[in-house]
């Protein structure tokens, strides 16, 4: 090899492409980007479940792996959470039809926003949330949900549409 190392030719390389501006860059919610993406589903529970109880809405986390992710109301919830990505969109992945909940909930996270939306588990099957695209070509275990922003709910409807959705209060 050169005397150059391949280290020094990436570098090289790298100061001669443009940079993208960064939207997360010094964002109220920049630091969601360091958590591991394992991590993120748990960051949504826990999000979903101390909302739940700074609004007085009944909530308990469920066991993991488990059938659901989370009961509010005495209803069960699949929970998925997601960041927005550079097209603007949030991808909810693997969401299972084959197992025993009764409502979808998707938490986004943008820089500076939180927005959701929830759906029932028959919206979900007959495509009432949107497009559900496998996951694995050949597979029909896991699918993904591909949702603009603006086609979510600001995180201050939550209870209403929570409470709404599950037909309680």
């Amino acid at each position: 090899m050169t005397s150059r190392t391949a280290h020094a030719i990436l570098r090289e390389i790298l100061r001669e492409h443009p940079v993208a501006a960064d939207r997360w860059a010094d964002a109220p919610f920049e630091r969601i980007r360091l958590v591991q993406t394992a991590s993120r589903g748990k960051v949504g529970q826990h999000l979903v479940q101390r909302l739940c109880d700074e609004l007085l809405l009944e909530s308990e986390l469920g066991k993991s792996p488990g059938p659901w992710d989370i009961r509010i109301e005495s209803r069960t919830f699949e929970l998925k959470t997601a960041t927005e990505g550079d097209n603007r969109t949030f991808q909810f992945n693997h969401i299972r039809y084959h197992r025993p909940y009764e409502f979808l909930l998707c938490v986004g996270i943008t820089p500076g926003e939180i927005v959701f939306n929830a759906w029932t588990k028959a919206d979900v099957t007959t495509g009432g949330a949107g497009r559900l695209v496998t996951m694995e070509k050949g597979a029909n275990a896991s699918y993904k949900l591909t949702k603009r922003a603006d086609r979510m709910r600001p995180i201050e409807e939550f209870k209403e549409h929570i409470l709404r959705l599950v037909g309680a209060r």
